[in-house]
């Protein structure tokens, strides 16, 4: 991070959108939006194994359908936010709306034809990136434009909202999955029904963002930092852990012991699903109390998590025990949510205000490839045992924190003068730079960028801290507005 940087950290930003007459409770319209688009990301999740019985697809097909998400997410994350920052959170966010019905339908459609099922996955995910990507930062907008607070509690409210899209749509579609008739198309009518209430809502809420076109959408994607060596050597490697632990819980677990749950398969899924989501935000606020900027004791201490998480899913592989299921569940889904917060605290420290951003995009676009985990593991089942797959995958774990820890230790390029003015800002009872919020990601959520608590955030601010030109940035609950 810049001597510019550090000392602009704090500079309020003026308002571009038009905040008179914004009501305290505009940002509801925004929010219900964003949770159903997040409703519609994760209630595919609990109906794995019923694609696996109903269409007679293998375990390797199946996961592969999962992952199918992270490939259409991406583009939306990245080009999500400058395609906000320049025609509006509006113009956005309704166009993601209609494609998450859309994904919804060819979900169903996807229950006699399996090419639909891929198209649907894809088509989700895209709808999620560029919703999660503007609609967060909507909420903050919104939050702040309608609220008298000097804290914005609108890193809070985006949070909830996405926290109750992700947990309760795989319970929802858990349940009617399990018990109602034609599970493969009622499961996914509470998601249509929500996204088209969504729509008038949307329309109504009021813009924020007057829109920029300075410049192309193409040249505000590139983001120069991810050049700085401790980005390469220390979040680069750990990213994928993020997600490739909690997808592990979310959609290879359950599987291995489906004949010991019986005729309750689809909802046993479906709490798993809910639990490691939950595991992974109760734990932030103890993650960002281990935070030490000089000294790696969250990555090492995210890192072990995972490591332990892998080793009770192997024990679970071994004796097919549901309660260790659930057990790993909940270890894995604390290791993405330390993982998670770890990775956006090590990115906000070393990214300037125009590349923060940016750079919290390409990493959580990184934090992505997890989501291929299930599918390799359920590839090479069939030769070797889950058992053991877990524990190689334990292995790789305990590689990367080795070697995250040890490069984070030396300094992993960071720099010199940055580390010193965290030190300094610590001295004077200031938080490090970088350490006053973190990100609260559910499973498969959008990803979230940091903020800082003492500016209050605006649209204006957006293109500098929330969606700058180098990317989309999603929002964080500052400290004292954990969902926890």
């Amino acid at each position: 991070m810049t001597k510019h940087a550090l000392t602009n950290r704090a500079a309020p930003a003026a308002v571009s959108g038009p905040s008179a007459g914004i009501g305290g409770r505009a940002w509801l319209r925004a929010g219900v939006a964003v949770a159903a688009v997040g409703w519609g990301a994760n209630q595919f999740a609990p109906l794995l194994l019923l694609y696996r019985s109903e269409l007679g697809l293998s375990a390797a097909t199946v996961q592969a359908t999962f992952g199918l998400y992270a490939i259409g997410l991406v583009p939306g994350l990245l080009l999500g936010g400058p395609v906000s920052d320049r025609y509006g959170r509006r113009r956005l966010m309704l166009p993601a709306l209609f494609v998450s019905v859309l994904a919804s339908l060819l979900l169903i459609a996807g229950g006699s034809q399996e090419e639909l099922l891929f198209a649907g996955r894809l088509v989700s995910g895209v709808a999620s990136g560029a919703a999660f990507s503007s609609g967060t930062v909507w909420i903050k907008e919104l939050s702040l434009a309608g609220s008298t607070r000097e804290a914005n509690p609108g890193p809070r409210r985006a949070t909830i909202t996405m926290t109750t899209g992700f947990a309760v749509g795989p319970l929802v579609a858990g349940l009617l999955a399990q018990w109602a008739p034609s599970p493969m198309i009622v499961a996914y009518l509470p998601h249509l029904a929500l996204a088209l209430v969504s729509i008038p809502l949307v329309w109504g809420a009021p813009e924020t963002c007057g829109g920029s076109r300075e410049g192309s959408v193409w040249r505000q994607v590139r983001v120069p930092a991810v050049r700085e060596p401790r980005f390469r050597n220390v979040v680069a490697p750990l990213a994928p852990w993020v997600f490739g632990s909690a997808s592990v819980a979310l959609a290879y677990l359950p599987g291995l012991v489906k004949d010991r749950v019986g005729g309750n398969a689809l909802v046993f899924g479906a709490v798993v699903t809910a639990l490691t989501g939950f595991a992974g935000i109760l734990v932030q606020p103890l993650a960002r109390r281990m935070d030490d900027p000089r000294r790696p004791r969250l990555i090492a201490s995210s890192m072990a998590i995972v490591v332990a998480g892998l080793l009770v899913s192997a024990a679970a592989a071994e004796t097919l025990q549901p309660a260790l299921v659930v057990l790993a569940a909940l270890v894995l889904g604390a290791g993405y949510g330390c993982c998670q917060v770890c990775g956006l605290l090590e990115v906000q420290r070393m990214a300037g205000p125009k590349d923060l951003a940016g750079l919290t995009a390409v990493y959580q676009a990184l934090s992505y490839i997890g989501f291929a985990a299930p599918f390799v593991l359920a590839a090479l089942q069939d030769s070797v045992r889950a058992s053991v797959l877990l524990c190689c995958a334990a292995g790789l774990a305990v590689l990367t924190l080795a070697y995250v820890t040890l490069r984070a230790a030396r300094g992993g390029g960071r720099g010199v003068a940055t580390a010193a003015a965290d030190v300094g800002a610590t001295a004077a009872g200031e938080a490090p730079v970088g350490t006053e919020v973190v990100a609260s990601v559910p499973v498969t959520s959008a990803p979230v960028a940091p903020e800082s608590p003492t500016a209050p955030a605006t649209s204006a601010a957006s293109s500098a801290a929330s969606s700058t030109p180098a990317g989309p940035t999603p929002v964080a609950p500052q400290p004292e507005d954990s969902p926890a």
